[in-house]
């Protein structure tokens, strides 16, 4: 198999001659044309990699048969083959998307040299491509699971808001995936195309903070060897994700208010501001209004970052979501530690359910991991959930009281996840179905209310 399948056009015969003898003796694939028609003949039946196009065709130039090649396929690579004299309409063949130009006479050494250096380019424009359509599939709406309807009325609007280039607020406690959340506003808007840079503001120090976000040019503090660009600069075309910015120190917030305004930044050091073009997301596990009461976050950025807000709610508030996310990590794990786990047991599932998840989905992706490493089983039993329990209630409740919570609570928890099913619930308690109707008419729960 050959390095790659080069279309080479040119109405001089002799010279297609050659180009195709010294492509071939370095194992490339090549298809020769003399007219456009050949051309674009060679195109519809082959795969094409790569195209040498001469700027002076006896029909036509290049440029128009190169802009005739894009429209079929945008992806091809172009080196337009031109003479000294031209070489001023090559460098607008450039500007209209050709990759190079070759001068004639050519050395052949430069000919390979440009088709390697094509090549590539093409073959990392295909791998930027597959990758992007990885993330998209990854952060699609559709993937994130969320079968509660809580959740489902979350991604509704998240759906919506990504169509727009507005602001986003996400507030949520710890591990409720709020950068989750802001990757998929970002591949479901129209800026997918561009970065999603993402910062979380409570993890870097603030002497470091605003170089990071801003960058710097060399010599604009001890260490600056060279000029880095900043986050704001990197996410230009693109989308710009705050985490954690109640954590932002009061110094800066100032300073994000005025970029956010001007759509500007200065780089340390430099006296030139640069223009960016971003969209901010921003999340906070905060109360940002009690923030700014306490005079700990700027009242005037508060309004200008809280302009559509989406709130994330705790996974104790959705544990219909608890089965699929269980699914959804046994499958993860297996498929990293080489393991062949079903599933876990419904003792596990019951501890799991009755949990409250002070960490949330994080807390819950972290216990199936140690279940997953732990287990020697094809099951993973209960034994192996939850082993330690740093959230005991600190004075205990009578018995009789704390036992009517427990039932109360454990038949919710039921009836919620079988969303209504007498028979699957009573099959998952282990109770008999008279025998379960008797515990739900105890507690006043009618089964009726958590059917969807």
């Amino acid at each position: 198999m050959g390095k790659g399948n080069i279309l080479v056009v040119d109405d001089d015969s002799n010279l297609l001659e050659v180009i195709r003898m010294r492509l071939e003796s370095a194992k490339y694939d090549v298809v020769t044309a003399q007219r456009e028609e050949e051309a674009l003949q060679a195109l519809k039946e082959e795969v094409i990699d790569l195209s040498v196009i001469d700027l002076q065709l006896e029909k036509t130039d290049g440029i128009s048969l190169m802009e005739h090649l894009h429209r079929i396929n945008p992806d091809i690579p172009v080196v337009i083959l031109t003479a000294y004299g031209t070489i001023e309409s090559a460098v607008e063949a450039m500007r209209r998307g050709a990759y190079s130009y070759l001068t004639k006479p050519f050395d052949p050494r430069e000919l390979l040299f440009q088709m390697e250096q094509a090549m590539e380019k093409r073959t990392l424009a295909l791998e930027v491509k597959r990758l992007q359509s990885l993330l998209e599939e990854k952060y699609d709406f559709s993937n994130i699971i969320a079968r509660s309807d809580t959740m489902q009325r979350v991604l509704a609007q998240v759906s919506l808001i990504a169509k727009t280039d507005s602001t986003v607020y996400i507030h949520g406690e710890s591990g409720t995936g709020k950068e989750l959340i802001a990757k998929a506003i970002h591949v479901g808007s129209s800026r997918k195309e561009g970065p999603f840079v993402a910062i979380n503001c409570a993890a870097i120090p603030e002497n470091l903070l605003e170089s990071e976000l801003f960058g710097y040019e060399k010599g604009a503090f001890t260490g600056a060897v060279q000029s880095v660009k900043g986050l704001f600069t990197q996410a230009h075309g693109g989308t710009l994700f705050l985490d954690e910015i109640g954590d932002m120190p009061l110094s800066l917030q100032s300073k994000i208010l005025r970029v956010l305004q001007d759509r500007q930044v200065s780089p340390l050091g430099s006296k030139k501001p640069v223009e960016v073009d971003v969209r901010i997301i921003v999340a906070t596990n905060k109360d940002l209004l009690k923030e700014v009461e306490k005079k700990h976050f700027r009242q005037d950025l508060f309004y200008r970052v809280h302009v559509i807000p989406v709130k994330l709610p705790p996974l104790r508030e959705k544990k219909e979501d608890i089965p699929y996310l269980v699914e959804y990590f046994l499958e993860k794990f297996s498929a990293r530690m080489n393991k062949s786990v079903r599933g876990i047991s419904p003792q596990a599932m019951q501890k799991l359910m009755l949990y409250d998840w002070p960490g949330n989905v994080r807390e819950l992706e972290n216990t199936l991991e140690f279940a997953m490493a732990m287990t020697q089983s094809n099951i993973i039993s209960d034994d192996l959930i939850l082993q330690t329990d740093m959230h005991s209630p600190d004075t205990l409740k009578p018995f009789k009281e704390a036992k009517s919570e427990f039932e109360r609570k454990y038949l919710l928890d039921l009836l919620k996840l079988t969303q209504g099913n007498v028979s699957k619930a009573s099959d998952l308690a282990g109770k008999y179905r008279a025998d379960f109707y008797q515990l739900l008419k105890k507690y006043d729960l009618k089964p009726e209310e958590y059917k969807k």
